[in-house]
C-alpha cells in the first residue's frame, strides 16, 4: 500500500477496503456442497439470538429459508453446527462447539484471503473507470442496449 497507510488503516473489515470494495468467499467442495458468508452468517446470527426465528430476521432472510439451511449445515458434517431445545421460548437453539469451529475457520480463511489479495485488490481498484455506469437500468428490448451487451461487431473475412 502507498501513502504510509497501513493495511490495518485502510482495511474495515476482513476482505472489504476503506471505499467498500470487498472480497467474496465461498467454498464449493468437490461434491457440489458450499460454504459461504450467508450460512455463516446465519451461525454468528442463532449464536447471539439462540433462537432460528430470531436469527433470520436480525440478517433479513425467512424463517424457511434460514432453517433450510441450518438442515443443509446439519447434513453437511460429520458433526451438527446447531442443536435445538424444543419447547424452549426464544431460546431453543444452540451454535455447537463445532458450529463455532467452522465459524472460525471460515472468518480465518477470510482474513489470510484477505491478506493475501490486499495488493491486487488495491490494484484492481485504483484501475477502475471514473466514469463507469452499469447498464442494468436499460429496458429489455431496448435496441442500443442489446447491442451494446452484444459487443462490438466483428467483421467477416471474404
Amino acid at each position: 500500500m502507498s501513502g504510509g497507510t497501513s493495511s490495518k488503516d485502510s482495511r474495515t473489515k476482513a476482505g472489504q477496503g476503506r471505499d467498500g470494495t470487498r472480497l467474496f468467499l465461498r467454498v464449493d467442495f468437490a461434491d457440489g456442497r458450499r460454504l459461504g458468508p450467508g450460512k455463516i452468517k446465519l451461525l454468528e446470527a442463532i449464536r447471539e439470538h439462540h433462537s432460528i426465528l430470531a436469527a433470520a430476521k436480525a440478517i433479513g432472510m425467512s424463517y424457511r429459508r434460514a432453517w433450510l439451511l441450518v438442515d443443509e449445515l446439519d447434513r453437511m458434517f460429520e458433526q451438527r453446527v446447531i442443536v435445538t431445545f424444543p419447547g424452549r421460548r426464544g431460546a431453543g437453539t444452540e451454535v455447537t462447539a463445532f458450529g463455532e469451529r467452522v465459524i472460525a475457520l471460515y472468518r480465518a480463511m477470510e482474513r489470510q484471503a484477505a491478506k493475501a489479495t490486499s495488493g491486487a485488490l488495491d490494484e484492481l481498484t485504483s484501475a477502475l473507470a471514473a466514469d463507469y455506469h452499469p447498464k442494468s437500468d436499460a429496458e429489455p428490448g431496448d435496441p442500443e442496449a442489446d447491442s451494446q451487451l452484444a459487443g462490438p461487431a466483428v467483421k467477416q473475412a471474404g
